[in-house]
């Protein structure tokens, strides 16, 4: 099982918007690039957040795409929900379906202790608190750069 494309430039792109500061609008060709998609495949992506009110949509010649304060609530499976509907590791553990055979069936306890940690996970894991991880990363690289541009030995490297 794997999440859809669409699921994981969606996070990304959430992640991205919720690392700019408030209130900034950003240009779907920026958000293509920093959630590395085709910009063209993006545009679907960015209507399906804005239809669930996690993100805004900014028309005109300054537009682009904001967080909405539900976007900066929001968890990693409330994104991939809403790209890929509700999501379940099995379909006797999809939400409205039912299984014939789960009385009997050795292997329903573990699919439903698994579909339940990886709901937790996922809920857990919110847009907003991957900000910092996301940044100090970003210290970290710039701060590796120069210290390798400042050695003189590592000059032509670069």
């Amino acid at each position: 099982m794997q999440l859809t494309r669409a699921a994981d430039y969606a996070v990304r792109v959430m992640i991205h918007l919720a690392s700019q500061p408030e209130g900034a609008v950003v240009s779907k060709t920026l958000l293509a690039k920093a959630a590395e998609a085709p910009e063209s495949f993006l545009s679907k992506i960015l209507q399906s957040l804005a239809r669930a009110g996690l993100i805004q949509v900014r028309r005109g010649v300054v537009g682009g795409f904001s967080l909405l304060p539900r976007g900066k609530r929001a968890s990693m499976l409330d994104v991939v929900e809403t790209m890929d509907g509700p999501f379940a590791l099995n379909i006797c553990v999809t939400p409205g379906t039912s299984c014939h055979r789960h009385v009997e069936c050795a292997a329903h306890r573990v699919w439903l202790r698994a579909q339940s940690a990886m709901l937790e996970v996922l809920r857990d894991a919110k847009i907003a608190e991957m900000i910092p991880a996301q940044e100090s990363r970003r210290a970290l690289l710039s701060t590796a750069q120069v210290a390798v541009s400042d050695d003189p030995e590592n000059e032509n490297k670069i």
